[in-house]
């Protein structure tokens, strides 16, 4: 009658957990079906009738959900307009490629503005404060490579460092990570292990690891001699637990189901009261938001539902506002949650960062418009 298969293999063949397709190093269904030149059709009637179509069926599903964790992971090690470190790149390949290494290169690159001390004991000239407004990281990495030895992993003393904060130690960390191919994000938030009693408004990096299959949250500022303690357990900078530090939307959840108090959020020295409480807490709502897609914005960058006045006094923000907030968290409090989700979310407007912002500055300078077009560069990624 005919082999039943023509363009080859025979009904054996036809199963992709058949042994022999293993020992040939056929590493997917999908490769198998292209070689034998396999119709969708004879694809499902071949394989469901040798090995189950149950079995058939979680096989696809299950290489269709490694081909999407592959495409998210791709996603996040790339470059943003904001992390490209620029002719940095030669000292980052230097370095090595674990992101706990990458971590400790990182918490040398910059001086704290405020937590830093004194500019002139440390020998930074106070013309520096400046650079706490430089918003992407080839033109930290360019002051950093004009102070003292070139080399990314040493010991910097203040006045080699750049002048920053939490989002700039943030933003070279992933400069580092994404050069060296980890996936690897910005998510804002708020620390526990800072001042006792309170979660002070903080930023730092998440890193895929693809051996336990998890995103680890990593604080790239902090130095490693410090090593202080949240509800008894010892802080990891490499891989912070759930209760150290709580990203935005995790906070607000809290907030909002009355399990956290919002005016422990922000900072008890705060000038302003919009800096604590639930002002703050829906403004790092937002600025995760925007962060996730990979516009990592200046803390101080005000649009859209930001720049609105309900949003500048103190307490509870407008209920249409926590509504759509309600509805952010439901997603970005979830660490798996795609790239896709995430641009649609920040595409809404009053979401959507927009070619100028206003930009506030924490010297006390009069608020200016800045252009961020180079930010939204991000936004023609695809998946």
């Amino acid at each position: 009658m005919g082999d039943p298969h023509p363009r080859g293999g025979g009904e054996a063949a036809a199963c992709p957990h058949n042994p022999a397709i293993r020992r040939r190093g056929f590493a997917s269904y999908a490769t198998f079906a292209y070689i034998r030149r396999e119709t969708p059709t004879e694809r499902w009637l071949s394989t469901s009738r040798l090995c189950g179509s149950a079995s058939w069926i979680v096989y696809v599903a299950m290489e269709l959900v490694a081909d999407s964790r592959r495409a998210v992971q791709t996603y996040w090690a790339s470059h943003s307009p904001v992390t490209d470190p620029g002719p940095a790149a030669a000292a980052i390949d230097a370095l090595p490629g674990d992101p706990a290494a990458l971590r400790e290169a990182s918490s040398q690159l910059m001086f704290h503005f405020q937590t830093g001390g004194d500019f002139a004991e440390n020998g930074v000239p106070a013309g520096r404060m400046a650079e706490i407004n430089t918003r992407y990281a080839d033109a930290m990495f360019a002051l950093l490579m004009d102070r003292g030895e070139p080399a990314l992993m040493r010991d910097r003393p203040a006045a080699d460092r750049v002048v920053g904060c939490c989002r700039d130690a943030t933003v070279l960390f992933l400069a580092l990570a994404r050069h060296k191919g980890i996936p690897a994000r910005a998510r804002v938030g708020f620390a526990a292990y800072i001042v006792p009693g309170w979660l002070i408004d903080h930023v730092v990096g998440e890193a895929w690891d693809d051996a336990e299959g998890r995103w680890r949250l990593i604080d790239p500022q902090m130095d490693s001699g410090w090593t202080p303690e949240v509800n008894g357990r010892p802080v990891s900078w490499p891989d912070l637990a759930d209760d150290q530090f709580i990203t935005g939307p995790r906070a607000w959840q809290a907030a909002r189901a009355g399990t956290s108090d919002p005016d422990r959020h922000g900072h008890p020295d705060a000038d302003l009261p919009i800096l604590r409480g639930w002002p703050i807490i829906a403004d790092h709502v937002v600025h995760d938001l925007a962060a996730l897609n990979k516009t990592e914005m200046l803390l101080w960058d005000r649009w859209g539902m930001l720049a609105t006045p309900g949003w500048m006094t103190p307490g509870p923000v407008p209920e249409p506002d926590a509504a759509i907030l309600d509805e952010i968290c439901a997603a970005t409090a979830d660490p798996t949650v795609s790239p896709d989700v995430v641009a649609a979310l920040g595409a809404r407007d009053g979401l959507r960062v927009p070619e100028t912002v206003t930009r506030f500055d924490p010297n006390g300078a009069p608020p200016q418009q800045a252009d961020v077009t180079r930010v939204l560069a991000a936004r023609d990624r695809t998946l």
